[in-house]
């Protein structure tokens, strides 16, 4: 697995929606709100299956109803096309 090159970072990342490149580390961080912890839950669940599939985990935080996920891909050291691709599994749930 290799790192984006700025040429593909350019080309790929405004076409995820309202993911943004993490201020201190090569990753994308996107936060979501639910009605409640129930709802936030269940949507870490549907995140977790999706990421068991394709072997690649988030990072995440959830407080209540909200939940903030981190990707980066640690075997390239940085973003890969991996962390678009889960982003945008992500962002269809």
């Amino acid at each position: 697995m290799k790192k984006l090159t700025e040429e593909e970072r350019a080309q790929h990342l405004p076409k995820l929606s309202g993911w943004k490149i993490a201020a201190d580390r090569d990753a994308i961080q996107k936060s979501f709100q639910f009605d409640d912890f129930v709802a936030a839950f269940g949507f870490m669940t549907k995140v977790a299956l999706l990421a068991e599939k394709a072997d690649h985990h988030p990072e995440w935080f959830n407080v209540y109803n909200k939940v903030e996920i981190t990707l980066t891909t640690h075997d390239a050291d940085g973003l890969s096309t991996r962390d678009l691709d889960l982003a945008k599994q992500i962002d269809a749930l």
